[in-house]
């Protein structure tokens, strides 16, 4: 809706209201408005699936063998028997629960090492500041191999591979927020804050945490892909849990029952496409979210 205001010769005009500024900045910022169609059109998809398949059909032995997309099995079903529409209904369900459970942990130790380490600094930074520089130069795709490869695979759940994946993840959100609260932290109005009486915890939640929630949400959204991306490559390597309908789980059984040369060719390409769109709206979702977040790149309207 939008706001009457007042010009210098008392002339009334229109300000915009925030849904028609976001509708503008939308449109300009044409990447994040394609990546949440995208994100949102796979949310429906994965919503309504849930209300209308049968979650059971998703497992093998419920459905006939092999059968090419149709009217009665519209994704098809694979050498197991598993109908493909409710596999990747489910399996998108289990990896994006994998990606926010594990993009959120990491990102909320991030923003509380980030903040603790800067704020206060002394031997919290110290430690915080050495064991980043330590753990960032490790691969972590080894470390997650050999962790995963490690487990029993009857041990190995949708739980478990979120622990995985955030293993090291916190380490990406820790230096963000650390070298943005290091500089926000001597702005004039913490000073004054400051100066006020304002406690530290009062100073961090009102002051400097408001400041920052671009860059924590831009933050967040990578942690997502990273997650996601971690946990298709150790699903596709035979790592996760292999009785679930994971998206990378789908290939992995597909590639292991050679499916393009047997003329199974749904079977690994639905997958695929799938990760394709997840993995490519979460990428343009975090770069225009970029904009909002660093002001070098950041445009006005």
């Amino acid at each position: 809706m939008a706001n009457i205001a007042l010009s210098s010769d008392q002339t009334p005009t229109l300000q915009p209201g925030r849904l028609e500024l976001l509708l503008r900045y939308l449109r300009r910022n044409k990447g994040l408005a394609v990546g949440l169609v995208i994100l949102l059109a796979l949310t429906l998809f994965t919503v309504i699936g849930l209300l209308v398949v049968n979650p059971k059909s998703a497992y093998p032995l419920s459905a006939a063998l092999k059968q090419p997309p149709s009217l009665k099995f519209p994704f098809g079903t694979d050498f197991f028997g598993r109908n493909l529409l409710a596999a990747m209904v489910l399996g998108m369900w289990q990896t994006a629960a994998i990606g926010l459970l594990a993009g959120g942990i990491g990102t909320l130790i991030g923003v509380i090492l980030g903040f603790t380490s800067a704020y206060f600094g002394g031997w919290v930074d110290n430690i915080v500041r050495v064991v980043c520089q330590v753990l960032t130069p490790i691969p972590v795709l080894l470390i997650q191999v050999v962790v995963a490869g490690s487990l029993d695979k009857r041990d190995v759940t949708i739980l478990t591979m979120a622990l995985i994946v955030v293993m090291l993840a916190w380490m990406g959100p820790t230096l963000v927020i650390r070298a943005q609260v290091l500089t926000m932290k001597e702005r004039q109005f913490v000073s004054v804050a400051k100066l006020s009486g304002v406690s530290d915890f009062g100073i961090i939640f009102k002051e400097i945490l408001p400041n920052l929630l671009p860059f924590i949400a831009a933050a967040f959204v990578g942690q997502v892909f990273a997650a996601v991306f971690a946990s298709f490559y150790l699903a596709v390597l035979g790592l996760g849990p292999l009785r679930e309908p994971l998206l990378g789980n789908i290939i992995w059984a597909a590639q292991s029952q050679g499916a393009f040369f047997n003329g199974w060719w749904w079977w690994p390409i639905e997958p695929s496409v799938a990760m394709i769109l997840i993995l490519g709206s979460l990428a343009l979702i975090n770069m225009g979210l970029d904009e909002l977040a660093n002001p070098r790149v950041r445009r006005t309207e």
